[in-house]
């Protein structure tokens, strides 16, 4: 069984009331520890409530090196 942690999370909002958010995770089992990161997509309901879009979100292993190529890639996009 894999339990899933958040160590950090922040949300970037964007148009009336979507949101971007950015966490890094780590999936523990009892093979050991993976740290990621995710980016998921999702919405503010009415009420204000946090809602994720199925189907919206990607993990990036925790590598300095990929995170940065990744980042400057989108900075260029």
């Amino acid at each position: 069984m894999v339990e899933f942690k958040t160590l950090s999370s922040e949300d970037i909002k964007f148009g009336k009331n979507n949101f971007v958010e950015v966490a890094r995770k780590v999936a523990v089992s009892d093979e050991g520890e993976n740290e990621f990161v995710s980016l998921s997509r999702g919405f503010f309901t009415e009420e204000g409530e946090k809602r994720y879009a199925r189907g919206k979100n990607i993990a990036l292993p925790a590598d300095s090196d990929l995170l940065k190529k990744v980042s400057e890639l989108l900075a260029n996009s």
